[in-house]
C-alpha cells in the first residue's frame, strides 16, 4: 500500500506548451493517504485518465514529481511502482481458463500453489465466477471478461495501489451495483490504496471515501460525498454532483444581501467578493422550498420521477429546479423560500463566505 504524493504535476501532450490551455493537466498538488479509496470524477477530457496514467507510470508528467511513501517514483516503470491497473475494456488471455487468468499474476511471482489456489477461489467467489472457473475466456461475453480483468487487478494483495480506469463501462447496470459494493467491501478488508476513474457520479459517490472532482485539467475539490453535495467549492461541482444539479444564477451582493431581479436574499454574512468579475448564487434544488409565502416564482412544468417531483420554474427571470416529495401539494400561486444552509455565493466560480 502507498501514500501517493503529487507535487506540481503538469502535463501537456504537445511540444512547447505556452498557456494553461496547452496542458491536459494544469497543476496538481495533493497527497492521497495510504489505504484510501479515491474516485477521480469529471467529464470526458478533464484529465482524469491522464492523471491515472501518470500515477501508474504509463505517462511521465511534463513537470513535477510523484512519490510513493515519500520515494520519488517519477522515473520508475509501472512494474517498479508495483501497482495493478484495470482498464476500461477487458484485458484477458483468451486461451486460458478463467481460473488461470486470475492465477497468472500470482504464479508469475512464484507464490506457492496453496496460496494461489486460496486467493483465486476468493476472487472467483466475490465476482460470481466460480461456476465458470474452468471455462476458456475466449467464449465469454464482454461483461464476464471485464469481471476477469477486475479479478486480475484484485487478486494480488502486495500492490502499492490498484488503479481502475472506468472499469464498469461494459457491465450491465445491476451488476455494476453489485461490483461497486464488492469493491468497497474488499477495500475495507484489504486497506489497499484504490483510485477509481469515472464520469458517473453514482459510481464515484458509492465507491469512494474521498471524491476528486476534476474540471478542465484541474482538481477543483477533494471531499466526502456529503461535503460535495452540501458545500460545493466550485460552481462546476454544484452542477456536476446531484440530479438535477445546483441552481446557479448571477446576483449582486451588498453587504449581507444578495439581489437578483427585484428579489433580495438575506445571506446572514457578508461574502468577500473582492474584484470578482462574476458573482453568482448557488442553491441546490433540495434546499428550495415551495410555499404560500416568500418570494414569488412562475412554474413552467412539473416532472414526476416516482418518489419525488422536479419543479421547473422561473425565479426573478432565472430558470431554477426545485425538488419536492411526490405527495407535496403544488400551490396555485407559488412562492419559494431558501434554506439558509443551502445558499452559497461564488466569486469567479469559487465559493466565498464563512466556510470558504
Amino acid at each position: 500500500m502507498a501514500r501517493i504524493t503529487l507535487e506540481h504535476i503538469r502535463h501537456a501532450y504537445g511540444p512547447n506548451p505556452q498557456s494553461p490551455y496547452d496542458y491536459a493537466l494544469r497543476e496538481v498538488n495533493h497527497e492521497w493517504n495510504d489505504g484510501g479509496a479515491y474516485a477521480l470524477l469529471g467529464p470526458s477530457g478533464c484529465g482524469k485518465t491522464t492523471l491515472l496514467n501518470i500515477i501508474s507510470g504509463l505517462v511521465k508528467p511534463s513537470e513535477g514529481r510523484i512519490l510513493f511513501n515519500g520515494q520519488d517514483v517519477t522515473d520508475f516503470s509501472t512494474e517498479e511502482r508495483n501497482i495493478a491497473q484495470v482498464f476500461q475494456f477487458p484485458v484477458v488471455y483468451d486461451t486460458m481458463t478463467v481460473y488461470d487468468n486470475l492465477a497468472f499474476p500470482l504464479r508469475n511471482r512464484g507464490i506457492a500453489y496453496e496460496q494461489v489456489d486460496r486467493r483465486v477461489n476468493e476472487i472467483l467467489g466475490m465476482l460470481d465466477l466460480t461456476s465458470r472457473a474452468q471455462k476458456k475466456a475466449r467464449g465469454l461475453t464482454a461483461d464476464l471478461k471485464q469481471k476477469i480483468s477486475l479479478g486480475r487487478g484484485l487478486v494480488r494483495s502486495d500492490v502499492n495501489a490498484i488503479l481502475f480506469d472506468e472499469p464498469l463501462t461494459v457491465i450491465d447496470p445491476q451488476m455494476k451495483w453489485v461490483l461497486r459494493s464488492q469493491l468497497k467491501s474488499l477495500h475495507r478488508q484489504s486497506a489497499v490504496t484504490m483510485v477509481y476513474v469515472t464520469h458517473d457520479q453514482t459510481e464515484a459517490l458509492t465507491f469512494a471515501d474521498k471524491v476528486v472532482v476534476m474540471y478542465q485539467g484541474e482538481i477543483v475539490q477533494i471531499d466526502s460525498p456529503a461535503e460535495l453535495f452540501e458545500n460545493p467549492k466550485h460552481t462546476f461541482v454544484g452542477y456536476f454532483i446531484g440530479s438535477p444539479g445546483m441552481n446557479v444564477f448571477p446576483v449582486t451582493v451588498d453587504g449581507s444581501k444578495a439581489r437578483v431581479g427585484g428579489m433580495e436574499i438575506e445571506l446572514g454574512y457578508a461574502p468577500a467578493i473582492g474584484q470578482a468579475k462574476k458573482v453568482e448564487l448557488g442553491i441546490r434544488p433540495e434546499f428550495m422550498q415551495l410555499s404560500r409565502t416568500g418570494m414569488p416564482l412562475s412554474i413552467r412544468k412539473v416532472e414526476d420521477i416516482g418518489r419525488l417531483k422536479i419543479v421547473r420554474a422561473d425565479f426573478a427571470g432565472q430558470p431554477v429546479s426545485i425538488v419536492v416529495k411526490e405527495e407535496a401539494e403544488i400551490p396555485s400561486e407559488p412562492y419559494v423560500q431558501f434554506r439558509d444552509q443551502g445558499v452559497h455565493i461564488y466569486a469567479d466560480s469559487w465559493r466565498v463566505g464563512r466556510e470558504a
